[in-house]
């Protein structure tokens, strides 16, 4: 049941358009938790509320690694949760990465104009095993790689 009346009250509270409202809702929000603890503070109930919060401490503190291992998805997906609709429409739109001349290409393969097919793919070869991101390299930097190799090969 509460958890009902949670949601309701949370879709009211992300539906509502004036902020004055849910600043009075947030206030409502925390004089009931302060009364709900009061109440259980009065009846004897506040042991049992401690014990909970010490057990799902411990889930959050062995949690912790795992959650670590996924930050940057969840940090997305809380700039999603965050981000309102209307932010979504008022963002302009991005603009096209510039792309990328033959000269810059074969600057950074370190190579001449007129380089061969074999002469691409062997200086590809060769900066790709340095910079893969497997290795420590850089993923941008791959990416130029990779990028330079395909202007210059057409492909």
């Amino acid at each position: 049941m509460a958890l009902i009346i949670g949601v309701l009250a949370y879709r009211w509270y992300t539906t509502t358009p004036s902020a004055a409202l849910r600043r009075q809702f947030r206030r409502a929000l925390w004089i009931l938790a302060v009364v709900l603890l009061a109440v259980a503070l009065l009846t004897g109930k506040l042991n049992g509320l401690v014990a909970l919060l010490g057990v799902l401490l411990a889930f959050i503190v062995r949690l912790m690694p795992v959650l670590l291992n996924y930050a940057p998805q969840l940090h997305r997906l809380w700039r999603i949760f965050k981000e309102s609709p209307d932010d979504r429409r008022r963002q302009p739109p991005r603009a096209p990465e510039p792309d990328m001349t033959r000269e810059q290409a074969l600057q950074i393969l370190g190579l001449k104009p007129g380089a061969t097919e074999q002469e691409i793919v062997a200086a590809h070869r060769i900066l790709i095993a340095k910079m893969h991101p497997d290795r420590g390299g850089s993923d941008y930097l791959a990416a130029q790689i990779n990028l330079a190799k395909k202007i210059l090969l057409g492909r």
